[in-house]
């Protein structure tokens, strides 16, 4: 197992270093995109738990705007989405700059998708696991429904677990290429008109 991790490590350096070279034009085209859209900032970055409850920068494109009510609180997320941004979630494009986490070690191509930092003290002991590694750009639970999970929890950090109990490389390579065909079919990654998945606020 130690040497499959080793592997593994590997795999995610030589990976990430690849793509960011093959993409870098991709990667370009969306920043200029996304700044003449939006402006700048053109990369969004947010405090992430990684492995062990590390903290660490989250990088993904911008895909909102910063429009503010006359109250100068930010508007709701879904009116601050911008039509661009729709289709950087859809076409997945916005996580491209993870790549920079998998080059630093805060991440691998593999593993539980890192949530937001409140959540963790709302874990309980078994949902925590999903901290026992390192976090991905896509997961099991991606794989297995996708945003269709959102509100479901419950069995979004069970898959998370049960990816955690059951590792291996053909795991991983299985998850990259059912990624694949996710991203290909361009399936919805919002729901209900939502911008953004539903608040985790523990289990009752």
């Amino acid at each position: 197992m130690k040497i499959q991790r080793l592997i593994k490590w590997l795999m995610d350096r030589l990976m990430g270093v690849i793509a960011l070279i093959l993409l870098s034009p991709l990667i370009l085209l969306v920043a200029i995109a996304v700044a003449i859209n939006m402006g700048s900032p053109v990369v969004f970055s947010q405090d992430r738990p990684g492995k062990n409850g590390r903290i660490f920068k989250f990088y993904k494109f911008r895909t909102m705007t910063e429009e503010e009510d006359d109250q100068g609180e930010l508007l709701p997320d879904e009116q601050r989405l911008t039509k661009l941004g729709e289709l950087l979630r859809k076409s997945s494009l916005d996580e491209l700059p993870q790549l920079w986490n998998v080059l630093k070690g805060d991440m691998s191509f593999v593993g539980p998708r890192p949530l937001l930092v409140r959540y963790l003290e709302r874990y309980t002991p078994a949902q925590a696991r999903r901290h026992e590694v390192i976090p991905g750009i896509t997961g099991w639970a991606q794989v297995n429904g996708r945003r269709q999970l959102d509100g479901n929890w419950e069995k979004k950090f069970a898959l998370d677990i049960w990816y955690i109990d059951h590792w291996s490389l053909w795991l991983d390579i299985k998850i990259l290429l059912l990624t694949v065909l996710i991203v290909l079919k361009r399936e919805d990654v919002s729901q209900n008109g939502q911008a953004t998945g539903e608040e985790f606020f523990g289990t009752q």
